[in-house]
């Protein structure tokens, strides 16, 4: 018999994913692809994003690492109306392929890897970008994104102690701040601009259905992790803004196509990776406002499926499904 007939295909459902998913993994893998990125090790194919006639949106992005034979693609989107369906809106499948062969190697539910990957991202970002002494934050959001950014900023700049949250409805929500309650002095912001002008970092984590707050409630020194405009369309920022900040993306073509640099391409922008790999330098002013404009870059997820799907290989969890070619 054939060797190829015995290929076999791995499967990782949404459980093996969160029980695999450790904070300091997922970090180094992000921080990876940020370094890969910057050296062009690995590559970021043009990325299709694009609104479906049922009211969601459809986008798949894929790259490839040549040295490390590594490939694959995320099929991912919004659908709003899972929300009414007990579902999340999120969804996302990514897909490891051998590049040498083109077989599928493994196929990961991708929702979880997607919130801890722009989780560990943006707590990236706060650390090169915030001010180390920050203590308080805003946060937009109370979902699954707005959750994982607060989780790792609390995480990775201990100097926070006080979150003022801004909910859809504006509204408390018990949930969110039972989760956070052990960690910082949580409450609902009852005014948006006067919770932004007295904080130190402002996560927008929104579905990015228009400017969040006014542009002068904004005040110097303050960083800003922008998690919710990655379609054409999207924002979260209001006008003003990003001309009196220092800008930094994950990737700068996406940035400027579909984050919030849509709405002002042509101003100065620099990659976090080149940050990362001294490529760039920046020097942080006590009043400098500072944007981490994020899209989510291919690279992520590959780098974070590629280590989930090797200990699922050495530790033998997941599905495997014949797989014969």
């Amino acid at each position: 018999m054939p060797a190829n007939s015995a290929a076999q295909l791995l499967l990782l459902d949404k459980h093996a994913v969160e029980a695999a998913l450790v904070p300091d993994d997922v970090l180094a893998a992000v921080r990876e692809a940020f370094i890969l990125h910057s050296h062009r090790q690995g590559r970021v194919f043009p990325l299709i994003r694009e609104k479906l006639a049922t009211g969601g949106v459809f986008g798949i992005k894929a790259g490839d690492v040549g040295r490390q034979n590594l490939l694959g693609f995320k099929a991912a989107g919004f659908w709003p109306g899972n929300r009414e369906r007990g579902g999340e809106p999120h969804q996302a499948t990514i897909v490891l392929i051998d590049p040498a062969t083109g077989r599928p190697l493994c196929i990961l539910d991708g929702n979880a890897i997607t919130t801890a990957r722009t989780g560990a991202a943006g707590g990236i970002g706060l650390q090169a970008l915030a001010r180390p002494d920050s203590r308080r934050v805003c946060v937009f959001g109370t979902g699954v994104q707005a959750r994982v950014q607060l989780s790792y900023a609390l995480a990775l700049l201990p100097s926070l102690t006080e979150v003022r949250y801004v909910s859809a409805n504006g509204g408390p929500s018990a949930s969110f701040e039972a989760e956070f309650a052990g960690r910082c002095q949580i409450a609902l912001a009852t005014d948006r601009n006067a919770a932004v002008a007295a904080s130190d970092v402002v996560i927008t984590a929104t579905p990015g259905g228009g400017a969040l707050f006014d542009a002068d409630a904004l005040q110097p020194g303050t960083h800003l992790t922008c998690v919710g405009a990655d379609t054409s369309g999207k924002r979260e920022l209001p006008d003003g803004v990003l001309e009196r900040a220092r800008i930094v993306a994950d990737d700068l073509e996406q940035a400027r196509s579909i984050g919030e640099c849509q709405w002002s391409p042509d101003l100065h922008c620099i990659e976090i990776g080149d940050l990362l790999t001294g490529a760039a330098t920046f020097q942080r002013q006590a009043d400098d406002i500072t944007v981490f404009d994020m899209t989510g870059l291919a690279l992520q997820d590959l780098t974070v499926a590629r280590f989930l799907h090797e200990r699922a290989v050495a530790d033998g969890t997941g599905t495997r499904l014949a797989w014969p070619w």
